[in-house]
């Protein structure tokens, strides 16, 4: 398979939301926002993937939940330490990983389409979901790194760019859309990694 060979989903396996953003105490408005982007993400057949804490991982995922069309196991968090009680209680599959922010690499790599708002934790996940060529939608209210790169090319390395929302049912359109068009296998990246047929 040459690398940039779009790789399509298995028609029995659902595809895979990250939401990624602040963790903490939330503005009510991104309290709202990130609860309806997790409940419409499971209402457009998605499995939501997190780091599993506070903040927006945990509005996203109590957003999943509420779901008519949630199930057990839509709901993933990785966690960074080992401590599987860290989890939010909204989460179904706790994965405690001891990787503190290296968990990001994890989170962006599972998902088939990245939604941003936050700040630094966040701009690394961008950035390995960029060089994962993972499509990412940046939902632009959220602020932080979500408004500074909607619509831009983070670098040379790709042709597209952060997709812009103005809110959760826009991101989710857009989500739906570029998930659906599979995902292209990363192929050399950093370390100097290359794919082996």
């Amino acid at each position: 398979m040459a690398s940039n060979d779009r790789l399509e989903n298995p028609p029995n396996r659902k595809l895979v939301l990250a939401a990624i953003g602040n963790a903490g105490v939330l503005p009510p408005e991104i309290e709202v926002l990130a609860n309806e982007l997790g409940r419409l993400a499971i209402d457009n057949g998605f499995r939501v993937v997190t780091g599993g804490l506070s903040g927006v991982m945990e509005a996203v995922a109590r957003g999943a939940r509420s779901s008519p069309s949630w199930r057990d196991g839509d709901i993933i968090g990785i966690l960074p330490g080992y401590d599987r009680r860290a989890a939010n209680p909204y989460i179904d599959i706790v994965i405690p990983t001891g990787m503190q922010i290296g968990r990001n690499i994890m989170v962006a790599a599972m998902a088939d389409v990245v939604v941003i708002g936050g700040g630094a934790g966040t701009l690394s996940e961008i950035a390995i979901a960029w060089q994962l060529d993972k499509p990412i939608v940046a939902l632009e209210p959220s602020g932080g790194f979500a408004a500074k790169f909607a619509g831009e090319n983070i670098d040379g390395r790709r042709s597209d760019v952060v997709f812009g929302a103005n809110d959760a049912q826009e991101a989710i359109r857009f989500a739906v859309e570029l998930a659906s068009r599979g995902n292209k296998e990363p192929g050399e990246i950093g370390s100097g990694w290359r794919n082996r047929e």
